[in-house]
This record gives structure tokens, C-alpha cells and sequence, in this order.
């Protein structure tokens, strides 16, 4: 396995969503529709927060569901409950992302449970908030760009054999990959990445039938913030400074990733959609 996370070590990272209050708003708001019957998706960190909505909500629209996640158990277990009683199957991977063996592993155990895979949902990411970019150890900065963006490459590479025509990837990104975040330098920095990449990787895949698109959120309640990956003020007004004066909810993004991963786009490639609030970026 890959190097140890630190702040997981703390006791913070990734953090689990049960502690929370209040908590995430995860509920699909609507009854399914089957577009995605019989489909299997594979969605990295969907133990909680914005992964778990996109599993609960795939899962509605038909769709059986591998979770893969760092540590927090308790947490998927719950994420498996909740598609499960949707009527769908779920399987739990738990192990570190940053690892190519744990991900090839991952995409072959999928397909010998599943027997296909359709939609990989690349939503796992990790950020430490630190006010100059001194305070960033080489450890911290390997550590996000390990979880970040290479897990990325990892899964899609190992997930490339398995997709044939018709099926899509979906990698999350970030509003601070647009607009920048002072106190999130190596984090941003691993977003501006993902947009990259998921432009350039559509551009390799679109003539095979391979849909590649992504979703940028903005400030979203979920444990990644409050868990420790941002900064103690930052909390006291999280999301008030967005045009809506709020932060958004899962329940608010997870219905961009349908979007992306059902027929509905099915001419769109190398695109970004925007939950973040009304902030105005750049596409």
C-alpha cells in the first residue's frame, strides 16, 4: 500500500459524516426514472458526502454500486444500506486510492462480482488548509496530488480495458480549480489538474464511445471541511460568501452526475458542470 495518511493518523481526516450537525442533506428529491437500469458504477469516496448522494441517487435510477473509500467503515456501511434498500447491490472496497495495486484490484473484483462496469465516478479527493505555501510538507503536497489526481489515472487506467461504447467517466474538480483558493494551494492546484485531464482524456476516448465529463462543485457541506480541511474562520461563514449566501448541500450536485452519466448528455464530452452557488468561472 501507499504511503499512510497523517491527519488520518489525527483522528480528523477524512472524518465521518454520522458526527456531523447538522448533517448533509444526501435524500434524492425525486422518484427514479431507470436511466440507469442495469448499469454499474464504480464512485470513489461515496462513504459519505457528495459520494454518497451520487450512489443513493445512481441506485435509484437502476444502477448496482461498488463504493470504494479510505477508512471510514461505519460510514460506508451505511452508504451500502441505503442502495441496497433502493433494490440495487452494493460492494465495499475500503483501502487507499493513491495505491495503483488497491485500484487495479478494485476494477478486477467489480468485474468478477458485476460482470461489466458502465460509469467510474472518480469523486475521492482530500485537501489541508495552510495560509503560506511554507507550511506545505512534502508529505501533504504527495499526499493530495496522490489522492487527487493520480488515483485518477490509476482507476481509469485500469478501469480502460472493462469500458466499451456507451459508457462514461466522471471525475469531481472544484470551483477553487477556476478561481483559486489562498488557503488551498496544493489542492486547487490538483483540480486545475483534474479539468485537465478530464478535457484531454475525452479528447483520447470520444471516438470510442467513451463519454468523459466532470463536476466542479463549489462549497458543499459535507466532512471534508469541518473534519479539518479547512481553516477554523473559514467554517464560521462556510458557503455565506457564494451569490446564494449558502452552502449547497449534496442532494444539490449529485443530480449533475446523473446527468453526465445517463443519455440525457449523450452529446457532451470533455465538459464542467457548475453547482457552486452562482459563482461566475470560467467553463
Amino acid at each position: 500500500m501507499a504511503l499512510q495518511h497523517e491527519k488520518m493518523k489525527e483522528g480528523k481526516l477524512p472524518g465521518n459524516e454520522r458526527s456531523l450537525d447538522p448533517k448533509p442533506d444526501w435524500e434524492p428529491r425525486y422518484r427514479g426514472s431507470e436511466r440507469l437500469q442495469n448499469k454499474v458504477a464504480l464512485i470513489t469516496g461515496a462513504d459519505s458526502g457528495i459520494g454518497r448522494a451520487v450512489a443513493v441517487l445512481f441506485a435509484r435510477e437502476g444502477a448496482d454500486v461498488a463504493v470504494a473509500y479510505l477508512c471510514e467503515t461505519e460510514d460506508a456501511e451505511k452508504t451500502k444500506q441505503l442502495v441496497e434498500a433502493e433494490g440495487r447491490r452494493c460492494r465495499l472496497f475500503e483501502g487507499d486510492l493513491g495505491d495503483p495495486e488497491f485500484c487495479a484490484d478494485i476494477v478486477s473484483e467489480v468485474i468478477s462480482e458485476f460482470g461489466q462496469l458502465d460509469i467510474l465516478v472518480n469523486n475521492a479527493g482530500e485537501q489541508h488548509p495552510d495560509r503560506d505555501i511554507t507550511d506545505i510538507s512534502d508529505h501533504q503536497l504527495h499526499r493530495t496530488f496522490q489522492t487527487n489526481i493520480y488515483s485518477m489515472f490509476y482507476l481509469t487506467r485500469a478501469a480502460r480495458p472493462h469500458l466499451g461504447e456507451g459508457a462514461c467517466i466522471i471525475n469531481c474538480t472544484s470551483v477553487t480549480g477556476y478561481a483559486g483558493s489562498s488557503d488551498l494551494l496544493d489542492y486547487s492546484a490538483t483540480k486545475g489538474a483534474i479539468t485537465a485531464f478530464t478535457r484531454s482524456l475525452s479528447e483520447s476516448l470520444v471516438g470510442d464511445g467513451i463519454r468523459v465529463n466532470a463536476v466542479a462543485p463549489g462549497p458543499i457541506w459535507t466532512p471534508l471541511n469541518p473534519c479539518g480541511g479547512a481553516l477554523p474562520e473559514k467554517l464560521e461563514d462556510f458557503g455565506e460568501s457564494t451569490p446564494m449566501g449558502r452552502p449547497g448541500q449534496p442532494n444539490e450536485v449529485a443530480p449533475c452526475f446523473l446527468f453526465l452519466a445517463c443519455a440525457d448528455s449523450s452529446y457532451m464530452s470533455g465538459q464542467v458542470l457548475h453547482p457552486n452557488g452562482g459563482i461566475i468561472v470560467a467553463s
